[in-house]
């Protein structure tokens, strides 16, 4: 799809020039129709979906080696989880840093967020969820998770209530995802930064040492965005700061590592640019790849669009369907081409799902191995696949029903997470 058309659909009323400057300003070559990759939108060209090689150049990140993850098995004494062995989590910032802060037995903080636009969450909503419960597992560190309500109020046109009402629903499956609550806090932006002056002071100071001509080259924003996008970054980058949480640090000076979509990254390139001006340590990043929709890898799952993805709500019925009708199949177009020529799993959703959730490497191997040669069909893949998401969304469901609106308080009450400086 031509990029310019692309955009247009978005901005049907910015002629081709406006649009081509917005394009500059992106990094995005209008000729060569480059990839989108911005916290709002994401859109490839190619079959196999977002140029990561590309990204990591364009974005000056380091791609995650196998020296990396021996060195945080060897640290840790655990090995790596599948997001890193199949580089799901594929880039990073400074990670060799916080590596070494363990080591010498020295602290730091883990930070993701969510945007909370509708009330039920899907399965591309949980891979930062899922990872940051692992890490917290194996660092036993302070978590803090933040809820971008009035994010979803300046992007999405929703209510202030119905905003914060979201964020709450959204929270019960965060907490499904098995956070411990003695060192896990949930805050809603709507609710929390009124409370706590040193989360606005820090918003304010991050402001002050960021431009127009800046916060428009990073993120493309255009003469008639509101000014509450504008200013926007700052809310998310705040969080990412120990200074924002007094009653967790005590005002010391604590490393953040952020483990996010890559296309969040644009957020933390400016405040790692701001922190040293604070006298604050660089935040460090972890950057996934994108969860690609069922119709596949060109862009990434949509909550506003039901067919694109599995919903935790979704039920057993309705995921059985969903990847049987819609998962974009890598088979061929008959069973003899197919036993003959074998499928593609680089495009095929089911396998490329299966990278993510089937925790049995040997298995994921063999069923690469069945699909490619052409001994298994798309709908025995397929098959695989639905086994594999039905229990895990069941098994999710159950634990969302036992998180109450009091324990969601209870997560959301800021506190002391035990965070000790000499740990």
């Amino acid at each position: 799809m031509n990029t310019i058309n692309y955009l247009r659909s978005f901005f049907p009323g910015r002629t081709e020039e406006e649009i081509i400057e917005d394009l500059s300003l992106l990094g995005i070559d209008k000729e060569t129709g480059e990839d989108i990759v911005t916290p709002w939108t994401v859109q490839s060209d190619h079959e196999t979906g977002v140029d990561y090689d590309k990204l990591i150049e364009k974005f000056g990140s380091t791609r995650i080696e196998e020296d990396l993850l021996k060195r945080f098995e060897k640290i840790t004494g655990r090995a790596p989880h599948r997001f890193l062995r199949r580089g799901i989590f594929f880039s990073h910032r400074d990670m060799n840093t916080v590596l070494d802060l363990y080591e010498q037995g020295k602290p730091f903080y883990l930070y993701t967020g969510r945007g909370p636009s509708s009330e039920a969450m899907h399965l591309g909503h949980l891979i930062s969820f899922m990872f940051c419960k692992w890490l917290q597992d194996v660092f036993d560190v302070p978590l803090v998770i933040q809820v971008t309500d009035d994010e979803k109020l300046l992007w999405k046109n929703l209510e202030v209530k119905e905003a914060i009402k979201l964020a709450h629903e959204n929270s019960k499956d965060i907490i499904a995802c098995g956070f411990n609550p003695d060192k896990t806090f949930i805050f809603s932006n709507f609710e929390h930064i009124g409370n706590n002056p040193e989360f606005y002071q820090n918003i304010i100071l991050i402001q002050s040492k960021v431009t127009f001509n800046q916060v428009r080259g990073i993120f493309g924003f255009v003469e008639s965005d509101a000014i509450g996008k504008i200013a926007f970054p700052a809310t998310q980058a705040a969080p990412a700061l120990s200074t924002t949480f007094p009653f967790i640090f005590k005002g010391e000076k604590v490393q953040c590592l952020i483990p996010c979509g890559i296309d969040q990254d644009p957020y933390f390139r400016m405040t790692r640019d701001v922190a040293p001006k604070l006298g604050l340590p660089k935040p460090a990043l972890l950057h996934s790849i994108f969860f690609p929709a069922l119709q596949g890898s060109r862009t990434k799952m949509s909550a506003s669009d039901s067919t694109s993805a599995i919903f935790l709500t979704d039920s057993a019925e309705q995921i059985k369907d969903k990847v049987n009708k819609y998962a974009f199949s890598g088979g061929r177009a008959t069973v003899e081409e197919h036993r003959k020529e074998g499928g593609d799993c680089e495009v095929d959703t089911s396998y490329q799902w299966l990278k993510f959730f089937l925790e049995d490497d040997q298995k994921l191997e063999e069923l690469r191995k069945k699909y490619t040669s052409g001994e298994m069909l798309t709908g025995e893949l397929k098959k695989e696949l639905i086994d594999v998401l039905q229990a895990l969304v069941g098994e999710h469901q159950k634990r969302r029903s036992e998180a109450t609106d009091e324990i969601v308080n209870k997560f959301m009450v800021p506190r002391d997470l035990g965070f000790a400086l000499n740990k």
